[in-house]
C-alpha cells in the first residue's frame, strides 16, 4: 500500500472543497475509501453522494431552499470528516508508524480495562491513577525513584498518549482538560506538555473542538501553558487556513478574542517567530560553511602569534601580547560575522540549530514526549551530573543558569547537560565557570527587559517553544510521520487567521519591512502593494517595492515603480536606479542620461561617475568611457580593479601599448578568466599568436569558464577582434587551432 499516495489525495480532497469542487472531491474521496478497511466509510460516501445530488437536482429545477446554504456548507465539513477519518483508518493499518503502534497498545490496554468506548473521564484506563495523584497533597514533591515517582511519570506519559492520539475528542477529553487546568495538581512543566499533545492531535485529525480547547488553555492564564497554547493554535489556524471559514465557532471565537489589544499583539509576536523560521536553514549554513572554516583557518595563525611553544621560559606576568590586535585585523570578516550573528540571536533567530543538531541520539530523545518538554531545574535527567565530581557542586547554579537563558531552547538545553558528562575535565570547569558568569547577568537581563518589555516572558518563552517544535520536526526519528509544517513559504500573513486577528496596517508594514530586512523580497513586495492602495502618495514605498522587483530580477516591474517614485519625490537615488534598470534593459542611452544627470546634482559621487563610464562602455563611445574611468583611478590609485575597464577601452580604441600597459598592472591581482581573453585578443592584435594561444588556453584552465563559454565568448567578440585588423577569415582557424590543442 502506496500510503504517500493516500496523503496527497486527502490534501487534494481537502483543497477541492476550499475551492468548492465538489464532484472532484468525491471522486477522489472514493478512490482513497477503496484501500479503507471500515467497511461503514463507503455508506457514509454514498449518503453525502446522494445528498449532493439532491442539491444540484433542485437547484437546476429551480426549486426554492432556504437551507441550502447551510445544507451546502454541511456536506463540505461531512466531506473533510469523512476524508479525514478514512486517511487515518489506511495509514493505521499500513502506515507501520511509530505513532500507531503507539496507538493500538493504548487502545489493547484500554480494552483491557472492559471500557472499550472512552466516553467520560471514568471511562479512561489511567483513571485510578489519576484519581490516586489527584488526592495526593498539591505540595509532594516525591523522590525520583519512588513508587510514587514512577506512577506519576507513567500517569502524564498515559495522558500525555491520550491526548496526543484519541482522533475526535468528546466529553471525557473536555473533562481531563479542564482537570489539568483547574485541579492544582499539575506542575506547569507537565500541563506544558499535555498543550502539545493537544496542538498535535490537532495537526493528525482536525477538529474543531481541539482548537477550542487550545484557546480555552490560553485564556487559562497559566504561563508556559498559553504561549504553547496559542503557538499551537496559530500553526494549526496556517495549516488548516482553507478549512477555517467553514467553521463559524471557530472564527467567531478568534474574533471575540481579537478583541483584546494583548492578544493581537501575543499574536503578531508568534506570526514573527514563525517566519523567522524561514532563516534558521541559511543561518546553519552560514556558520557551517563560513564562519567554522574562517575560525579553523585562524587556529594555526594563532599558534604562530602567540609563539604558544615558548610561554614557559618568559614571564608568566607580562602584559598582553601587542600583536593580537594585528593578528585579527585579517579576520575582521568573521568578527563582523559573529557580531551579526549575536544581533540575531537577541532578536529570536535560531542561531544553534546547526551546533545542537547533533546531540539528539542521547534515550532521552528516545522518548516522543521529551521533545516538548520545558527545560526546568529539577528534571530528573540533572541526575546525569549531580555525581559527577567536577559538575556535581555546581550543579544548582548550572540548572538555574540554564533555566534562565533565553538564547538557547528548552531542547537544546537537554542536550547539553546530558553531553556535560562526556566533556574533558578542564571543559566542565570552564563550563561552570562561564554559567556562573551567565547567571549574573542573566538577573539583571531579565530584570531591564522586564521592565521595558512586558511581553518579554511571553516572547522568550514562545521562541523556545517554536524552536523546540522545528527540531522536532526537522531531527527527530519520528519526522517523516508528520508533515512538516516549517517548509514552505510560511506566508501566515495570507491566512484568515491573520485577516480575523493581525491585519493592523501597522502589523502588515512591520512584517513588510522584516520581510525586507531579511531579503525575503517576494513577501515584501506583496504585502508592500497591499500597502499601497492606501498609501498611493508614498514615494518611500515605491522605492522599497522597486527595489525588491530589481532584487528579484524583475527590472521592467521594478522601473515602473522607481518612475512612480520619482514623480513624487524625485531623489538622486531613484534616478541612479532608475539608470541601472533601463541599464540591465539594454535602453543604454536612456540609462546614460539618467546617470548623466544624478551627475549633475552629485557631481563628486564615484559611484555616479563609475556608472556613466559603463553607460559610455556600453554605447561603445570608449574615449568617453575612458575619461571617467581616469577619475576612478586618479581618486583611487591603489584600486586594481579599475584598471580592468581601462585596458579593455584602450583595446577597444585600437590603441594596444597602452592597453598592454594597464594589463601588466592588473597581473600584480588576480586575473579573471574575462582578463586572459582580452589579453589573449591584444596579443593577436600585436601578432604574437602564439602568445594569445597560451593566454586562451590560460583561461580555460583557470575552471571559470568551460570549453563550449569560451567558443561562445570568442564568437561574441568577433565584431571588435574584426575592428581591430584581425582577417574574419583567420578566426575559425585560431579557434580550431585552441581546440585541437587542449583536447
Amino acid at each position: 500500500m502506496d500510503t504517500r499516495k493516500t496523503i496527497q489525495q486527502h490534501k487534494q480532497v481537502c483543497t477541492f472543497v476550499t475551492e468548492r469542487r465538489i464532484k472532484q472531491s468525491l471522486d477522489t474521496l472514493s478512490d482513497m475509501i477503496s484501500q479503507a478497511t471500515e467497511g461503514g466509510l463507503r455508506d457514509e460516501y454514498e449518503n453525502l453522494v446522494m445528498t449532493y445530488r439532491t442539491m444540484l437536482t433542485y437547484t437546476i429545477e429551480g426549486i426554492s431552499d432556504p437551507e441550502r446554504n447551510k445544507v451546502y456548507a454541511k456536506l463540505m465539513q461531512s466531506i473533510l470528516w469523512l476524508s479525514d477519518r478514512t486517511r487515518q483508518d489506511i495509514l493505521s493499518h499500513y502506515s507501520g508508524w511509530n505513532t500507531y503502534w503507539v496507538k493500538q497498545q493504548a487502545e489493547k490496554e484500554q480494552r483491557l480495562t472492559g471500557k472499550t468506548i472512552v466516553e467520560t473521564v471514568d471511562d479512561l484506563m489511567f483513571k485510578s491513577e489519576l484519581d490516586e495523584w489527584l488526592r495526593l497533597n498539591s505540595e509532594i514533591n516525591p523522590d525520583p525513584d519512588s513508587e510514587i515517582a514512577r506512577k506519576h511519570k507513567q500517569l502524564i506519559r498515559n495522558i500525555f498518549n491520550h491526548l496526543w492520539l484519541t482522533d475526535y475528542y468528546g466529553e471525557a477529553e473536555d473533562s481531563l482538560i479542564n482537570i489539568i487546568l483547574n485541579s492544582g495538581k499539575f506542575r506547569w512543566y507537565e500541563s506544558s506538555v499535555f498543550t502539545t499533545a493537544v496542538t498535535l492531535s490537532a495537526f493528525r485529525c482536525w477538529q474543531t473542538e481541539k482548537l477550542l480547547s487550545l484557546m480555552d488553555m490560553y485564556d487559562s492564564g497559566q504561563d508556559q501553558v498559553r504561549e504553547r497554547a496559542l503557538s499551537g493554535l496559530v500553526l494549526n489556524l496556517h495549516y488548516y487556513n482553507g478549512r477555517i471559514l467553514l467553521y463559524p465557532e471557530i472564527t467567531a471565537r478568534i474574533r471575540e478574542m481579537a478583541a483584546s489589544q494583548a492578544f493581537r499583539e501575543h499574536c503578531r509576536i508568534i506570526v514573527l517567530q514563525i517566519i523567522r523560521s524561514r532563516e534558521t536553514e541559511k543561518l546553519s549554513r552560514k556558520l557551517h560553511d563560513e564562519i567554522l572554516p574562517q575560525v579553523a583557518k585562524l587556529r594555526p595563525r594563532i599558534e604562530e602569534k602567540l609563539d604558544l611553544d615558548n610561554i614557559l621560559p618568559g614571564d608568566r606576568n607580562e602584559g598582553r601580547n601587542p600583536d593580537w590586535s594585528l593578528m585579527f585585523n585579517d579576520s575582521e570578516a568573521i568578527f563582523k560575522t559573529m557580531e551579526e550573528l549575536t544581533k540575531l540571536q537577541m532578536e529570536g533567530a535560531d542561531v544553534y540549530m546547526s551546533a545542537f543538531a547533533n546531540l539528539k541520539h542521547f534515550d532521552f530523545f528516545g522518548e516522543f514526549q521529551n521533545w516538548f518538554v520545558p527545560f526546568y531545574p529539577d528534571h530528573e535527567v540533572l541526575n546525569e551530573i549531580f555525581s559527577d565530581e567536577i559538575l556535581g557542586p555546581g550543579t544548582n547554579q548550572l540548572a538555574e543558569a540554564m533555566y534562565k537563558t533565553p538564547f538557547i531552547c528548552n531542547s537544546d538545553k537537554y542536550s547539553l547537560i546530558l553531553n556535560l558528562k562526556y566533556l574533558p575535565s578542564s571543559q566542565k570547569s570552564m563550563m561552570l565557570k562561564v554559567f556562573r558568569m551567565e547567571l549574573e547577568g542573566l538577573e539583571q537581563l531579565g530584570n531591564d527587559e522586564f521592565m521595558t518589555d512586558p511581553n518579554y516572558k511571553f516572547r522568550i518563552s514562545v521562541t523556545q517553544y517554536l524552536q523546540d517544535i522545528y527540531r522536532f520536526f526537522k531531527l527527530s526519528p519520528y519526522r517523516k510521520e508528520f508533515e512538516d509544517i516549517f517548509s514552505g513559504k510560511l506566508d501566515i500573513y495570507n491566512s484568515e487567521f491573520f485577516r480575523l486577528t493581525c491585519n493592523a496596517p501597522e502589523a502588515e508594514a512591520g512584517l513588510a519591512d522584516y520581510f525586507f530586512s531579511k531579503d525575503f523580497f517576494d513577501d515584501a513586495l506583496l504585502l508592500y502593494r497591499k500597502q499601497s492602495a492606501a498609501r498611493p502618495d508614498d514615494a518611500q514605498l515605491y522605492e522599497k517595492m522597486g527595489y525588491c522587483c530589481q532584487e528579484t530580477g524583475d527590472w521592467e516591474e521594478a522601473l515602473k515603480y522607481y518612475r512612480m517614485a520619482e514623480l513624487i519625490d524625485r531623489k538622486v537615488w531613484t534616478i541612479k536606479k532608475t539608470g541601472l534598470c533601463l541599464r540591465r534593459l539594454g535602453r543604454y542611452d536612456e540609462a546614460l542620461g539618467c546617470y548623466l544627470e544624478a551627475a549633475a546634482l552629485e557631481p563628486d559621487n564615484l559611484h555616479t561617475t563609475m556608472m556613466t563610464a559603463h553607460c559610455y562602455l556600453d554605447t561603445k563611445e570608449y574615449e568617453k568611457a575612458l575619461n571617467h574611468y581616469f577619475k576612478i583611478e586618479y581618486r583611487e590609485p591603489g584600486n586594481l580593479k579599475i584598471l580592468r575597464p581601462i585596458a579593455y577601452c584602450y583595446l577597444a580604441l585600437g590603441k594596444p601599448e597602452e592597453s598592454a600597459r594597464y594589463y601588466e598592472r592588473l597581473s600584480a591581482g588576480k586575473l579573471t578568466a574575462h582578463d586572459l581573453i582580452n589579453m589573449g585578443h591584444l596579443a593577436l592584435c600585436q601578432g604574437r599568436k602564439k602568445d594569445a594561444m597560451v593566454l586562451y588556453r590560460q583561461s580555460i584552465a583557470s575552471g571559470e569558464i568551460s570549453k563550449e563559454q569560451f567558443v561562445t565568448l570568442f564568437g561574441e567578440d568577433r565584431s571588435l577582434l574584426v575592428s581591430l585588423g584581425i582577417n574574419s577569415d583567420d578566426l575559425p582557424i585560431i579557434l580550431d587551432y585552441l581546440l585541437f590543442s587542449i583536447g
